[in-house]
């Protein structure tokens, strides 16, 4: 008989997780909201995840704080730091030039 496990498995080596890709599950629909904002993005759009960013960051944060996701720097995970901490500042700058700029200089 060979000294290996079932199935050919090493016995008595724990198996290392990677390093990133596994996380739980979110079997407590802690960020179910998220998850469901993110998908409808998507849907809405194509599937362009690039248009849906702030929703995937907004799911991340929520796997984050739940420790359902080891905590990392949102950089690490391809937001840029601008991304990070000022998610839309030209939409709020066009709405407010457009509300009040053309009309004064009529």
């Amino acid at each position: 008989m060979s000294a290996g496990g079932a199935f050919g498995g090493n016995r008595g080596v724990r198996p290392v997780p990677p390093e990133k890709g596994v996380f739980p599950l979110d079997h407590l629909h802690e960020c179910d909201l998220e998850k469901k904002d993110y998908l409808a993005c998507l849907k809405s759009t194509g599937f362009q995840s690039e248009k849906c960013r702030q929703f995937s960051k907004k799911y991340l944060e929520c796997r984050m704080e739940r420790n359902l996701m080891a905590k990392q720097d949102m950089s690490e995970l391809g937001f840029r730091s601008e991304d990070v901490m000022n998610p839309s500042p030209n939409k709020k700058n066009n709405l407010e030039s457009s509300a009040s700029g053309p009309n004064e200089e009529r």
